[in-house]
């Protein structure tokens, strides 16, 4: 009874693997009408010259020389004042964090770079509102603190890079994958 549990589990996963390995196959390459491979034409119609653009800058990057690549640096700010904690010493632990994190944040803009939202409302021809936000979103791998240092008598820095031997191996990762 056991073996026939499983086994009536085993074909739908085995039909889904299936059909989620072939979309994304046909994902990653579509033919045109000359019969060659092309990325660009698995792209949305929404978007199609944002996301061609996307992927200019992503083989543009990938296509780089190990060369070209430099050490990224990044740095953080945090006051020990504003920071939640019982002791001085919790509060100073809470700032060196939240500059490091802050530098972390710097260093995804770098890579990932930032994506930008706006918002205008206008009534009667006159501004009314107007927002915007910065969006960061990446995983950041291989960063190293360079240094934390107080600076003043309220505030900590913290220096982090990612050198040129990690992003030179983290371009070849993903050279190897695309």
């Amino acid at each position: 009874m056991n073996k026939e549990k499983k086994l009536k589990m085993l074909i739908p996963s085995i039909g889904l693997a299936l059909l989620i390995s072939s979309c994304q196959s046909s994902f990653l390459t579509s033919m045109d009408d000359k019969g060659t491979a092309s990325t660009l034409n698995v792209l949305s119609n929404n978007n199609k010259g944002e996301d061609a653009a996307h992927l200019a800058a992503i083989n543009e990057v990938l296509d780089a020389s190990v060369d070209s690549v430099p050490t990224i640096s990044a740095m953080g700010y945090a006051v020990v004042s504003s920071q939640p904690g019982r002791s001085a010493n919790q509060k100073r632990l809470m700032a060196i964090r939240s500059a490091r994190m802050a530098a972390m944040r710097d260093l995804a803009e770098q890579i990932h770079g930032l994506k930008v939202e706006g918002n205008t409302t206008v009534i009667d021809l006159m501004v009314q509102n107007d927002t915007f936000r910065g969006i960061v979103s990446g995983t950041i791998r291989g960063a190293r603190t360079v240094r934390i240092n107080p600076t003043g008598s309220d505030t900590y820095e913290v220096l982090l890079e990612i050198d040129k031997d990690t992003l030179s191996y983290l371009l070849r990762q993903a050279r190897s994958v695309a």
